[in-house]
Formats: structure tokens, C-alpha cells, sequence
């Protein structure tokens, strides 16, 4: 089956780590190549127009057709992949009057989130939980 989403994440932070692999697991995955910065030597194999620490910093997903897509928007296109998750993808991606207001929703949650990431992923992995 063809590859039609490329998903980069950080192998090195446990929080990711785990959450991609539930991905990896899910129907449909197949569909999707999965990226770990951690084991990439080569900035270039990245891609044009994203470089390691763009790629470590937020969520990125690149389309079949080189497309970059960032943070809650890349979290929908990588769930309307899996079947399972396909009903959340679409869900943000809702337009009402051309607008995305589930999307700018989960963009500001998202951009919340990400300065607690890294102690979030800490106190996890210190109790055992990633």
C-alpha cells in the first residue's frame, strides 16, 4: 500500500514516543510513514522546508504531494488516516461560514500545551507511565 502521510516526531521524548506508537498500531497506519528525529542523520532526508529543530519543536506531517502541515492541523490529517480517529480529523477540520473554529480551538490548546511538554513528559516517565 502507498505511503501517503509522513509523520516526524521525537523518538528521544517518551510522551511522543508513546503516542506514536499507539499510532503505529492503529488500522491504517500502514498508510502513513513514520519519522524519528532521533535516528535521522541528515537534516535533508527532512525535506524542503523543515529542518530538525522546526521538526522537534512542533508536530509536522507532510502530504503525498510535499505539502507541510503543522501542530493541530497535522494532528487531523494524521487522524483522518486511521479509521478509528477519522471522525476527530474531520471533526477539527469543520468549516462553518469558512471559518475552522474547532481548528483554531485545538491550535491555541495545542500551542498551550507545548511549553509542558517536556515536564509533562518528565513526570511521566519518572512514574513509570511512558
Amino acid at each position: 500500500m502507498r505511503e501517503d502521510l509522513t509523520v516526524y516526531y521525537d523518538g528521544a521524548c517518551p510522551l511522543c514516543r508513546s503516542e506514536i506508537g499507539h499510532y503505529r498500531r492503529c488500522a491504517g497506519a500502514e498508510r502513513v510513514s513514520f519519522v524519528d528525529l532521533a535516528t535521522i542523520e541528515d537534516d535533508a532526508t527532512l525535506g524542503p522546508g523543515l529542518d530538525r529543530a522546526a521538526a522537534q519543536g512542533r508536530f509536522h506531517v507532510r502530504e503525498a504531494d510535499g505539502r507541510l502541515v503543522s501542530g493541530a492541523a497535522a494532528f487531523a490529517r494524521l487522524w483522518q488516516r486511521l479509521p478509528a480517529w477519522r471522525w476527530l480529523g474531520r471533526l477539527v477540520e469543520v468549516r462553518v461560514l469558512g471559518l475552522r473554529p474547532i481548528l483554531s480551538l485545538a491550535e491555541t490548546a495545542y500551542r498551550l500545551f507545548l511549553p509542558l511538554r517536556p515536564r509533562l513528559a518528565r513526570l511521566l516517565h519518572r512514574r513509570g507511565i511512558v
